[in-house]
């Protein structure tokens, strides 16, 4: 991910206006403004990294907005030390070396957004490895903290899986609420397939064997089984697949670690799960800082 784009750029300025870090009283009023400090940041327990990026970007933001911080810094880390990699307890993230206020101005952005990105990986990760072997994709979903979806999402690709649609104009996916809205699965994917744009691939949510064969009659070009058990979903590809035998299946629905492999073996092409980014517990990471003359 380019961690200088507008847009990333803008959720980190934000994440630090937010925190008035550049007005820090506390530590205006008990630091000089020329101390040097050493931060060191540690894993406190095992994960898979994901936003090592942030840590310079966040420092380089905050010296754009506070015209008086001082000083160069620099942030180090070991040539294994990358994101995506898995990372065990005690074991140093990255080093930063620089003016102490200015670590300190940045340290609780800087852990917030590691903090999440490393538990989506990790959790991710979790979801990838229990399903290796089946050749399925673990899928993330919309359901992502306002404002992080472009960091949510990357910690997802960090963790071994991949991303779903990125926002609303990504991609068609017809859902439950467009059927029972627009009169059936016939008659809403019959106007989807009438209106869309050359090329444009239309996938449709199906909750039923019922709904399943009008998505098929339909020409849907990709189904999402929902809610569906893990019996009902074998049943369901095998119905698909006689009648399209190339037609890409995902399911998803209260889809746990203790469940997906059955989902998995199925023969789905992909499962999504939202609690990947919707309620995943944040990894433990601590930020060490010693005071350094260099």
């Amino acid at each position: 991910m380019d961690w200088k784009t507008k847009r990333v750029t803008a959720i980190l300025e934000q994440a630090l206006v937010e925190d008035h870090a550049t007005h820090d009283a506390t530590t205006e009023l008990t630091l000089g403004p020329k101390l040097s400090a050493t931060a060191t940041i540690v894993a406190k327990q095992d994960c898979v990294l994901a936003g090592w990026e942030a840590i310079p970007r966040v420092l380089e933001i905050f010296r754009k907005l506070d015209q008086t911080s001082a000083g160069r810094f620099e942030v180090v880390h070991h040539p294994e030390m990358f994101d995506g990699v898995r990372v065990r307890k005690g074991q140093a993230i990255a080093v930063i070396r620089g003016n102490a206020r200015t670590i300190l101005a940045c340290e609780r952005v800087t852990l917030n957004l590691l903090q999440r990105m490393c538990g989506i990986a990790t959790e991710t990760r979790k979801y990838v490895d229990a399903v290796a072997g089946t050749g399925v994709v673990i899928l993330d979903t919309r359901k992502t903290a306002p404002g992080l979806r472009l960091l949510d999402k990357y910690a997802v690709s960090c963790g071994g899986g991949q991303n779903h649609r990125m926002d609303l104009a990504d991609g068609v996916l017809i859902k439950n609420n467009h059927i029972s809205l627009g009169g059936g699965v016939a008659k809403v994917l019959a106007l989807a397939m009438q209106r869309r744009p050359r090329g444009q691939k239309i996938q449709i949510e199906v909750r039923s064997l019922s709904e399943l064969e009008d998505a098929l009659a339909g020409g849907a070009d990709s189904l999402l089984l929902d809610n569906m058990t893990p019996a009902e979903a074998k049943r369901a590809v095998g119905i698909a697949r006689k009648q399209t035998p190339n037609i890409p299946i995902e399911v998803s629905g209260g889809i746990t670690l203790d469940t997906v492999r059955k989902y998995a073996q199925t023969g789905v092409t992909y499962i999504s799960v939202g609690a990947l980014t919707h309620s995943v517990a944040a990894i433990d990471l601590s930020m060490k800082i010693t005071a350094e003359i260099f």
